[in-house]
């Protein structure tokens, strides 16, 4: 029998994480596993791996695959007993049980295990298992690798604009004087002088379901390109729109280092600053002028709030900077625009890959499309499962 009905009681057994206060925190090797996400890296780990981690207060149905020794916080379940089950498939098909549907919180959302337990459930035997898992690792590690790519790319980007405006090493430097500390030909500039905030609002009964929706939590840390959004059929409020290239930065609690240039356009929340540049040739020194750290500290100093900081842009645009010549910054702006075409097309080649992940996924895990006699590789990611009995 390929496939055996069970109750997920006996498929595997879920645990509360455990405390770790930021203040007993040791930067270290070890993953910090929160509901949605690695939250930090610590220098002690509590569970050993491989494991599979998802929400169990606050946010619910992310399911998290951490392939060594790591540390769950209490806010996450983890799975402390495969019960012989394929670490890899457990954390496929806890995807596609969509466990923010067991949600028993009335305020914070949390997930009851009290409805999984007896719940009836189909499981392949343990060939199939690794099979499915292997198939739809394929796409998650072609994913994982145009990640590291593009993470590449936006180095590359951030280191030609240190080389050039920061260290002032750029082409041609050695034939340029300085004048009062800046090279000749820059001006001392203020930002709001090239920059435009945009705070273009939309009603939320005027946004269609489907529109790309890009809350602060789609907002990447220390990385300027958008890999995940939601829709608008997702909020509750009204937003503000923004287009194709403009930057977004998270207006709460800036040391979080948000900021990334979309290369979609929809809507995103009122939290966020919506800067445009009025000229394409600022596009790209602007971005990591306002991604920089001594730019993201100044905004930290300068948050209204004490509970919930936030940016003051009033304060900001009157930032002065030495704004390079025209020349220079379209001979940077030419740069630019490849490294970014190029992230732009990996991202959307990780939209496919997702979005073939997604259709595969359930039909996989319930048998309707049958892997049984299919010879397949496996990837580099589980080779280290393909000889396990």
């Amino acid at each position: 029998m390929i496939f055996r009905e069970d109750i997920f009681d006996n498929f595997i057994r879920l645990n509360r994480g455990f405390d770790l206060p930021d203040a007993n925190l040791v930067e270290g090797h070890y993953p910090v596993v929160a509901s949605t996400s690695i939250k930090a890296y610590h220098k002690e780990s509590r569970v050993k791996g491989p494991g599979v981690v998802t929400g169990r207060s606050g946010s619910l149905g992310k399911v998290l695959y951490v392939s060594g020794d790591y540390w769950p916080l209490n806010t996450a379940l983890y799975v402390k007993d495969f019960k012989g089950n394929h670490p890899k498939f457990v954390f496929y098909f806890l995807q596609q049980m969509h466990l923010e549907n067991f949600n028993s919180g009335a305020g914070v959302p949390t997930l009851n295990q009290n409805h999984l337990h007896k719940l009836k459930i189909q499981i392949p035997e343990l060939i199939v298992q690794k099979k499915i898992a292997a198939v739809l690792s394929a796409y998650d590690e072609l994913i994982e690798n145009n990640q590291r790519r593009i993470s590449l790319l936006e180095k590359m980007a951030e280191e030609i604009y240190r080389e050039w405006f920061v260290r002032l090493r750029f082409p041609g430097h050695e034939k340029v004087k300085k004048v009062k500390g800046i090279p000749n030909g820059w001006e001392v500039r203020t930002l709001a002088s090239f920059v435009s905030e945009i705070k273009k609002g939309v009603k939320k009964k005027n946004l269609s379901d489907d529109e790309i929706y890009i809350g602060l939590e789609h907002i990447p840390r220390r990385s300027i390109s958008i890999k995940e959004w939601a829709t608008a059929d997702t909020v509750d409020s009204d937003k503000l729109l923004f287009q194709e290239r403009d930057i977004l930065f998270c207006k709460i609690r800036p040391y979080l280092h948000k900021v990334a240039l979309s290369h979609v356009a929809g809507a995103c929340s009122s939290d966020t600053i919506v800067i445009r540049p009025k000229n394409k040739i600022y596009e790209g020194y602007l971005l990591f002028t306002v991604f920089s750290d001594t730019f993201i500290e100044l905004a930290t100093v300068a948050s209204k709030g004490t509970k919930m900081p936030r940016a003051d842009w009033g304060f900001l645009k009157k930032l002065e900077l030495a704004v390079p010549n025209a020349q220079l910054l379209e001979a940077y702006q030419a740069q630019f625009d490849i490294l970014f075409e190029q992230i732009v097309n990996l991202l959307r080649e990780n939209e496919v890959l997702k979005t073939s992940r997604e259709l595969l996924l359930p039909r996989l895990i319930s048998g309707k499309l049958s892997v049984e006699n299919l010879d397949i590789q496996f990837p580099p990611g589980m080779e280290e499962f393909a000889h396990e009995h």
